[in-house]
């Protein structure tokens, strides 16, 4: 069930959750909130938990449905790795999405840095961290 492209866990996690919404028609592969959870084989309760806590921010219809799209989706994955595999709680995957976002922030702008050793030495300590969440990007 899950597509075989799309934005990765740590493209998602740097978006952030609090991101700003386009129409419902500008946004790719929507779901509501009982394909969604049937997806990621969650309970929709828990993902209106997850919502509260500003974790994810789905987009609504004009009737208030909620519409989870392939990002949020993503986001939600990695959230249920999170959890239910390294068990944190919810204000654990606050904090790690913080720090993982703080990361990927420090990855950019290591690209403006004239002196290669540093490069060379913070990109592999930067690898090390993000292979230590479970977050493979490149």
């Amino acid at each position: 069930m899950r597509p075989a492209s799309g934005p990765t866990g740590a493209e998602v996690a740097a978006r952030g959750a609090s991101r700003s919404r386009s129409s419902p028609e500008d946004v790719e592969g929507v779901y509501i909130i009982s394909v969604a959870a049937r997806i990621l084989e969650m309970h929709p309760q828990t993902l209106r938990k997850y919502e509260r806590a500003g974790l994810v921010t789905p987009s609504r219809t004009v009737g208030m449905l909620r519409l989870y799209s392939e990002e949020d989706i993503a986001r939600l994955r990695l959230i249920k790795h999170l959890v239910g595999d390294l068990g944190l709680n919810v204000a654990g995957v606050q904090l790690v999405l913080k720090v993982f976002n703080n990361l990927l922030a420090t990855r950019s702008r290591l690209n403006s840095t004239k002196d290669k050793q540093l490069r060379v030495f913070m990109s592999e300590t930067l690898d090390r961290m993000f292979e230590l969440l479970h977050a493979h990007i490149r």
